[in-house]
C-alpha cells in the first residue's frame, strides 16, 4: 500500500459531536476507523478548491479521488476491508442496504436539509455560512438548495405541491427507519460482532439526522422513537470518534450549567421581590378582613377623649 503518510482526506467540518456533517464525507471517514486505515484528515470546507469541486477528497501521492464508490474499493484493494469476515449473502445484503438507503433516506435528507424552509433559514444556511469563506458561502448553499429542489423534480415531475412531496418523502423515510430498526434488533452491529460498510453507510445518514438541531424535526422525532437506532449511532459516536463526542458532549455540558446559572441569577431577584410582594397583599387582606368583622378592635385611649372640646360634651348632655 502507499505509505500511510501520504494518505490523506479532505471532508467538510464535522459539528454536534461528528467528525462530519456531510454524509459521504461520514461514510468515508466511518469506513476507514472501521478498517483501522491511517488517515490524515484535513477539515477542507471548501470544494472549490479540489479537482471537481467535490468533498470528500483522497489523496494518495499523486492519486486523487473524490467518490464513495472510487475511495472504498480504493481502500479495499490496498487490503483495508471491513467486510472479509462476511458472507456472500451478506455482502448482497451490504448493495441492498446501500441501494435502499439512497432511494428512501437520501432524498428525506435533501428535503431536510435544503427544501424545509425553516430549517433552511435557521440551521442549515448559517451553518454552511459560517463555514465556507466569503464569497464560497453565498455560492454553495444556493448551489445545493438547487440541486436538492432538480432531485425533487426528477422523483415526482407530475406533482408540484410541495407539502404532498414532502409527506410523500417523509413516509417513505419513516418506512425506511422502521425497517432498520427491526432489521438491527438488539444487535451492536447489522452484521455481526464487529462494524461492516453496511454500518458506515447506515451510520453516515442517521447520525447527522439524529444530533443536527433542527428546528423542524418531523423525521428526526421518528428516528428518536426508534431506540435501537440511537443507541447504535451513539454506540458507534463512542467507539470510533471519542475525541468528537466527548468533546461535543462537555460543551454541552458546559452551555447548559451556564444557562442554569444565567436563568437562576435572573430569576431570583424577580422571585425574591414577588414573594414579598405576595405576603404584604396578603397581610394587608388579612388585616383588612379581621377589622371588618369585628376580630380585632382598635382601642380608644383616655387621653383621646380628654382631648374633645368640653363645650361639645355639655351640648351633648343639654340635648338629653
Amino acid at each position: 500500500m502507499a505509505n500511510a503518510e501520504l494518505l490523506q482526506l479532505d471532508v467538510w467540518k464535522g459539528d454536534w459531536g461528528l467528525p462530519s456533517v456531510d454524509i459521504e464525507c461520514l461514510q468515508v471517514l466511518a469506513y476507514a476507523k472501521f478498517s483501522g486505515i491511517p488517515l490524515k484528515v484535513n477539515l477542507a470546507n471548501n470544494p472549490f478548491r479540489t479537482p471537481n469541486g467535490r468533498l470528500p477528497l483522497l489523496r494518495a501521492g499523486l492519486c486523487t479521488l473524490d467518490t464513495v464508490q472510487d475511495i472504498l474499493p480504493f481502500f479495499r484493494s490496498k487490503h483495508y476491508n471491513s467486510d472479509y469476515t462476511l458472507s456472500d449473502k451478506q455482502c448482497a445484503d451490504v448493495m441492498a442496504y446501500d441501494a435502499l438507503l439512497k432511494e428512501k433516506l437520501y432524498p428525506a435528507f435533501q428535503f431536510i436539509w435544503w427544501i424545509d424552509k425553516k430549517n433552511l433559514d435557521e440551521l442549515v444556511r448559517p451553518w454552511y455560512c459560517k463555514a465556507l469563506s466569503f464569497p464560497f458561502n453565498f455560492y454553495y448553499p444556493g448551489k445545493f438548495e438547487r440541486q436538492a429542489h432538480t432531485l425533487m423534480q426528477s422523483l415526482y415531475p407530475l406533482e408540484d405541491n410541495i407539502n404532498v412531496i414532502e409527506n410523500e418523502v417523509y413516509s417513505e423515510a419513516q418506512k425506511c427507519l422502521t425497517l432498520l430498526s427491526t432489521r438491527l434488533g438488539d444487535k451492536d452491529f447489522f452484521c455481526g460482532q464487529q462494524p461492516s460498510t453496511i454500518d458506515a453507510v447506515v451510520y453516515s445518514y442517521l447520525a447527522p439526522l439524529l444530533k443536527a438541531p433542527l428546528p423542524n424535526p418531523v423525521l428526526q422525532n421518528h428516528l428518536k422513537a426508534c431506540t435501537n437506532l440511537v443507541k447504535y449511532v451513539s454506540r458507534i459516536s463512542q467507539r470510533y470518534f471519542e475525541n468528537e463526542y466527548q468533546t461535543y458532549e462537555k460543551y454541552r455540558a458546559e452551555k447548559n450549567a451556564e444557562r442554569s446559572r444565567r436563568d437562576s441569577e435572573c430569576e431570583f431577584p424577580n422571585k425574591r421581590r414577588n414573594q414579598i410582594f405576595a405576603a404584604l397583599v396578603a397581610m394587608l387582606a388579612m388585616t383588612g378582613y379581621a377589622l371588618s368583622t369585628g376580630i380585632v378592635e382598635v382601642p380608644v385611649k383616655d387621653d383621646e377623649i380628654s382631648d374633645v372640646p368640653l363645650d361639645y360634651m355639655l351640648n351633648d348632655e343639654d340635648d338629653e
